[in-house]
């Protein structure tokens, strides 16, 4: 009997759990609460407001929430501009026989309140009866945005706000601040009395350079990139491009350019450079695999502190299918003007469409580079063996003089959608001043990006280039010119266009090549591209024979930079060629 009891008893226990469990897992529904109010605040409500997580356990329970909900949607109707809402939470009518309730939030925003009138007034520097700082805080106030009649809405007037201390704050007045403001609404008239007082503090200027974290260099490596003077009024945007150079030279792992903002100091204040230098020697090694010159290997040296100067010293052996390449260089550190030097040796051999080439090169330039704009004057003595398969053997050798610019004005240097680059270069060398042929080597290259719609890109490309020579013979590879392959005519072999010469294409006189391509990206970092190429080398302009490929591409911004796959069709034949690329080329 004890033992049946026992049974029972654990039986009933057992089904209490189980059933308690099953309660537990299953979630009550939740309330069903309907929006009444206008499309453009309904989609703003329905994203911020909390909604009940169960059902009401009685009245009291409800009422609670209908208060939570009304102060909520009051606050939200507030950042839009409605101070004078009507809203009402109830259970929703006509419900019937449905077992759970519904309820209604119906809101009536009232009248949008607009901007009635603005005052804003400076202390400080600013307000002094100068006729520079007059017409100054006149601008200020002609580019307040929250004007008379605009709608008043609280991002808006905070927006503003951060916006006007900024502008005052990035030039002159470092210490600038707001003294007061306020926002007066009147529900009743739905008018917004705004009032702004910002005191300037006094205008400040540059004083000498406080720099610490140097070790193994030496100051000048700072001061020869300082975009300003002591004395000259304080700017923020020179101070972040002061930054911006010394974080981009390599010789840093981080840089902090300041002031320190104090009142006492305004006539020359000190300019804080904080630093962190980076190592000076970098070993490097990669893998790769182009469609113009197949598997690559490489392994690169640096020393951005040669000879202790803070030089640039930089070693390449780069060993691909079809080119391998020995090169060494030294660059100088750019001095106050930006004028900086670049001396280096050579030794490539190729082996491209039958022709193969075997150069030795040594150079020095003086390069003058800024924001937007490289500008180099060198000269350079190189010797060239080539020998086309099928035709006799050369040896070439020029003293040449060398002028390159080049000017851009793009909006990312990474992934650019609008902008251009345009090049020039001019060179040439003289039979009279060890080289084997006279000739003058001309050669212009523009790229132009247009953006489309809001993510869609066009992309024209053209180039020309002349070799004023009385014959190609005695001229290096360098100076003239082939076509074909990326960046130039897909479809078509890397430098496949171009003279021939036995079995071999090697470089003529004539260049002229353009693109239109149009980029349709899918998202953020996918798109797909239409293309087509047009041009060709020759000899002469009686040669020119225009060569056309067409096609489509994939587009990815990988981490490394833009991604090109293509493929290609070349007009005359219909044979098709797969290429790509990574990064842009300019």
């Amino acid at each position: 009997m004890l033992l049946s009891c026992c049974m029972l008893y654990l039986l009933w226990c057992g089904t209490v759990l189980a059933a308690a469990a099953d309660e537990k897992e299953k979630k009550p529904d939740p309330v069903d609460v309907t929006i009444t109010a206008p499309a453009s605040l309904k989609k703003l409500l329905e994203k911020h407001m909390t909604l009940p997580a169960k059902p009401f356990r009685d009245e009291i329970d409800q009422a609670a929430y209908a208060r939570k909900i009304r102060q909520e949607s009051i606050e939200l109707l507030a950042t839009e501009g409605y101070f004078t809402p009507e809203i009402e939470f109830d259970e929703k009518k006509g419900n019937g026989k449905a077992k759970a309730k519904a309820y209604e939030l119906r809101i009536t925003p009232g009248p949008r309140t607009r901007v009635a009138a603005v005052t804003i007034e400076f202390q400080g520097a600013l307000a002094a009866d100068e006729p520079a700082y007059r017409a100054r805080a006149e601008q200020l106030r002609a580019e307040w945005p929250l004007t008379p009649g605009k709608v008043f809405r609280s991002a808006r007037w905070e927006d503003a706000k951060s916006a006007l201390l900024s502008s005052i704050a990035n030039r002159d007045f470092a210490t600038a601040r707001i003294v007061e403001s306020q926002a007066k609404v009147d529900p009743d008239t739905a008018q917004a009395t705004l009032s702004i007082t910002i005191d300037s503090g006094p205008a400040f200027r540059y004083g000498e350079l406080q720099i610490t974290g140097l070790e193994r260099y030496k100051p000048d490596v700072v001061q020869n990139s300082v975009p300003f003077r002591p004395g000259d009024p304080y700017r923020r945007e020179q101070l972040l491009a002061f930054q911006a150079a010394l974080q981009n030279s390599q010789l840093f792992n981080a840089a902090a350019v300041t002031v320190k903002p104090d009142p006492m100091q305004h006539e020359a204040v000190p300019v804080i450079v904080t630093l962190t230098e980076a190592q000076s020697k970098h070993i490097g090694a990669g893998l790769g695999y182009s469609s113009n010159n197949g598997a690559r290997g490489e392994v690169n040296y640096r020393d951005y502190n040669f000879l202790g100067r803070a030089w640039n010293l930089s070693s390449l052996l780069r060993l691909e299918q079809k080119r391998q390449t020995f090169s060494t260089r030294v660059d100088t550190l750019p001095d106050a003007n930006h004028f900086q030097y670049s001396s280096g040796v050579r030794v490539e051999r190729t082996d491209i469409k039958n022709l193969q080439t075997f150069n030795q090169r040594v150079d020095f330039s003086r390069i003058r580079t800024t924001a937007n704009s490289i500008l180099q004057v060198g000269v350079n003595w190189q010797r060239e063996q080539r020998e086309p398969s099928g035709a006799p053997k050369t040896t070439n050798e020029t003293l040449a003089l060398d002028l390159w610019y080049r000017y851009h004005d793009i909006d990312d240097p990474v992934n650019v959608r609008r902008g251009f680059v345009s090049e020039v270069r001019l060179g040439g060398g003289s039979s009279y001043v060890l080289s084997d042929q006279d000739f003058i080597r001309s050669y212009l290259r523009h790229q132009h990006w247009l953006p489309i719609g809001r993510r869609d890109t066009l992309y024209f490309r053209a180039e020309a280039g002349y070799t004023l020579a009385s014959s190609r013979q005695g001229i290096p590879q360098e100076y003239l010119f082939r076509a074909g392959g990326i960046q130039s005519i897909r479809g078509y072999d890397f430098l496949s266009l171009g003279v021939r010469e036995g079995d071999a294409i090697v470089g003529g006189r004539v260049l002229a090549t353009g693109t239109a391509e149009y980029v349709h990206w899918l998202t953020n970092d996918w798109g797909a591209a239409v293309f087509t190429d047009v041009g060709d080398a020759a000899d002469s302009l009686k040669q020119f024979d225009l060569a056309i490929g067409y096609g489509i591409g994939a587009r990815w911004r990988s981490p490394a930079g833009p991604f090109a796959l293509d493929l290609a069709r070349r007009h005359d034949t219909g044979t098709l060629r797969l290429h790509f690329s990574i990064a842009v080329a300019f």
